[in-house]
């Protein structure tokens, strides 16, 4: 049953607010991203309620700064100009403004939000309410909340495809919810155990689901929406990313403290790299040239260099980083 429910903003006020509407993926609408252009990195600081900025392409810490209490996960908008930030207790999601690293608004959604991912297009920022067994809807433009979707409980993380699909594991029920551009729950996928991150390829036929009790990541084809393949990630995988080409994916192994590196056509572990201790989140420029990872009890992030299999930078941040998202530009 979906519920559309208007609820009331804060932070600062935004003039000139647009419809939610294709191709408005922030406070600058379709106007295109700033320049100069620079990739940046943004990790949440669970344990600081802090948001760390890196400067992506020289591995380079741009600082920190102020977000909402208990910062989960993270989402950068397609033109790169806001960071999507879930304040998992807050119960709300911060647009942070990727230049000046301010918060713009705070929007309140459901009880403890995980994560926070916007549509490919920008229009919207979907949140997992792991409390609370939802999915919000949030309408960038008007920032307030569009749509409430009933899934599985404890919905961990969720990665959108072009098209205007949703794909959302649900972490207390062994499942991934299919969410459809009309904001229905359409399906559900039976996967591994404890699934957790979640990661689509750029043209979104595939979705990549890390199954952190398994030891294993879940394939599903978006066309049929069923698991095709079940790659080795590990022993307790959690975030996880996909190369832009689809060939490497990129697993955070929690336990055994490796970022593993798994050939998804051969459907085998091609390498493992040594990061931090407890890692989380994985993220991946835009050229894949840099895998970045959140070292949660280690209070860094390790950047790796897939191509020589290596890392190439260990950087500071805050207290108990988790999500950790890199700007599409």
């Amino acid at each position: 049953m979906l519920a559309a429910v208007p609820t009331a903003t804060c932070g600062v006020r935004d003039a000139g607010r647009t419809d939610d509407a294709p191709g408005l993926t922030g406070a600058r609408g379709a106007a295109g991203p700033r320049y100069p252009v620079r990739v940046l990195a943004f990790a949440a600081n669970t344990g600081s309620d802090t948001l760390s900025a890196y400067d992506a392409r020289l591995a380079r810490p741009l600082g920190a700064s102020p977000v909402g209490n208990g910062p989960t996960g993270v989402g950068a908008a397609p033109n790169g100009d806001t960071a999507y930030v879930a304040d998992s207790r807050s119960d709300t999601v911060s647009f942070v403004d990727t230049e000046t690293r301010r918060v713009r608004a705070a929007v309140r959604v459901g009880d403890r939000p995980f994560a926070a991912v916007p549509s490919r297009n920008g229009a919207r920022v979907l949140t997992a309410d792991s409390g609370a067994n939802t999915v919000t809807a949030v309408s960038v433009a008007r920032r307030r909340v569009i749509a409430k979707v009933p899934v599985g409980r404890m919905p961990h993380s969720i990665v959108t495809v072009p098209g205007g699909r949703a794909y959302v594991t649900d972490n207390g029920s062994d499942t991934v919810t299919v969410i459809s551009p009309g904001l229905r729950a359409v399906g559900v996928i039976r996967v591994g155990d404890f699934p957790s991150g979640i990661s689509a390829t750029p043209r979104g036929d595939r979705v990549f689901v890390s199954n952190t009790g398994s030891g294993t990541v879940s394939v599903i084809s978006t066309a049929s929406n069923r698991v095709v393949d079940v790659l080795p990630a590990g022993e307790a995988p959690v975030g996880n990313a996909v190369s832009p080409d689809g060939r490497s994916l990129y697993a955070a192994d929690s336990t055994a403290n490796e970022l593993v590196i798994t050939d998804v056509g051969r459907g085998r572990v091609r390498a493992k790299v040594p990061v931090g201790v407890n890692p989380q989140g994985v993220a991946i420029t835009p050229d894949g040239r840099r895998v970045w990872v959140t070292n949660e009890a280690s209070d860094t992030v390790t950047v790796v260099n897939p191509a020589v299999l290596r890392d190439r930078a260990t950087l500071p941040a805050g207290h108990q980083p988790e999500g950790i998202a890199v700007t599409p530009r």
